[in-house]
């Protein structure tokens, strides 16, 4: 057993320490500071910057002021000021620098607002989308006064329906608790997706590292490669809860940090500010009986090769599977109920995604998700004793790794053992 923590410990520290998993850690805690500060960064560059202003002609003499009016409203940022000149020199004024763009104003053979844009460059769609959308009020209100139609009238015309969606089912979520846990469990599903394929695959390519460096034939005589293999698993599993603990400790004192900047909009409609403790439970441990699932089985395939070169190839069909449980996972964020997510949240290789999306966001009763992570925990139980055997032949097996026939060659040179 001793052996044990020490190939354990070993594995945990040699991975710590490495280059790649500090550069990892700290770019993703900067990105994520980067996103939680988002406001604050764009304060900053915009700060001495003066207000987009547009060179406004206004060829009917009406349109103007109404205009300026309805893009208060829209966006107080952007200046409108009106231009006296011609076009030529508004448009020589635009090109050095004095106005982001020009907008001339006319009316078209109905007598209804139409516009020209122009600036410097065009890929900048948010000021256009803004004049059009001003525009497009103008026109809805000069178009009802043609048709004879009373302002009042012209409001309940527009007037969205009343439309109240309620369930019958008892404690069932409300629209508004649907919808923030659709935001949380999104979140959550990204952070299992990536730990999963990030983490199995960095076992895979340390089984296989030892392999190409010989190392192994000299552990082979002193610790049994089962114990090598579980060692391996358990210290790299914690390794991505260091890193995932740093990640949420930053994350969440970030977001504290900036809470009033954050208050309504994205954190609010997604649910940031009230998480259920029973969601995140769920999250851990599917996330945990999700890693060793994918764990286990990029340990027994890592040994299969001794070229680190082929580690990808042979790891495929299993990262192949995680992508197909993410995506049916994405899928099932819009229809949570459908069959094909419930029966499929059974599968083990697709569980930790798809019930976990199931728990976070319906009522579901208890046996489901008892009987999900039963059978998960039996799958992965047999992956152990099966990949254990696998693994006590692989790392024996030198050579170009060919395919999946190599499982069968190693299962024989474990009998011989």
């Amino acid at each position: 057993m001793n052996n044990f923590f020490i190939i354990l410990i070993h594995t945990y520290m040699s991975k710590l320490k490495t280059k790649s998993f500090l550069v990892t850690t700290i770019l993703t805690v900067v990105i994520m500071l980067a996103l939680t500060n988002m406001s604050n960064i764009i304060d900053f560059f915009n700060k001495g910057e003066e207000a987009d202003k547009i060179a406004v002609i206004d060829e009917t003499g009406q349109l103007f002021e109404p205009l300026n009016e309805q893009m208060k409203m829209i966006n107080e940022e952007l200046v409108l000021e009106k231009y006296d000149g011609n076009e030529d020199s508004a448009r020589k004024a635009v090109e050095e620098g004095n106005y982001k763009g020009l907008l001339q104003l006319s009316l078209n053979d109905e007598e209804l607002p139409a516009a020209s844009y122009k600036a410097m460059s065009i890929a900048d769609s948010a000021i256009p989308g803004d004049l059009q959308a001003a525009l497009q009020q103008i026109k809805t209100a000069m178009a009802s006064t043609q048709i004879n139609i009373a302002p009042d009238q012209l409001e309940k015309l527009y007037a969205p329906v009343e439309f109240e969606k309620s369930a019958l089912e008892e404690d069932a979520k409300t629209e508004e608790e649907l919808n923030q846990a659709r935001g949380l469990v999104y979140v959550l599903l990204f952070i299992i997706y990536f730990a999963v394929i990030m983490y199995a695959n960095m076992i895979a390519m340390e089984v296989a590292t030892e392999k190409s460096s010989r190392v192994m034939e000299i552990m082979i005589s002193s610790v049994s490669p089962i114990k090598q293999m579980f060692a391996k698993i358990i210290g790299i599993g914690l390794l991505s809860l260091t890193q995932l603990a740093v990640l949420l400790l930053v994350g969440y004192f970030s977001v504290k940090q900036n809470l009033d900047n954050m208050e309504g909009g994205f954190f609010e409609f997604f649910g940031f500010g009230n998480i259920a403790g029973s969601t995140i439970a769920y999250a851990v441990i599917f996330f945990i009986l999700g890693y060793f699932l994918y764990a286990t089985m990029a340990a027994f395939l890592g040994s299969l090769v001794s070229r680190i070169e082929d580690v990808q190839q042979m790891i495929t069909p299993m990262t192949m599977l995680v992508v197909a449980g993410f995506m049916m996972a994405m899928f099932g964020l819009g229809q949570p109920e459908a069959p094909f997510v419930k029966y499929t949240s059974f599968i083990p290789f697709f569980s930790p995604m798809l019930m976990f999306l199931r728990v976070g966001m319906l009522n579901i009763p208890f046996w489901e998700i008892a009987l999900s992570i039963g059978i998960l925990v039996a799958t992965i139980a047999f992956l152990a004793i099966f990949g254990a055997r696998v693994y006590r032949g692989g790392v024996l097996m030198y050579g170009k790794s060919n395919s999946f026939k190599d499982i069968k060659k190693a299962l024989q040179l474990t009998k011989k053992e």
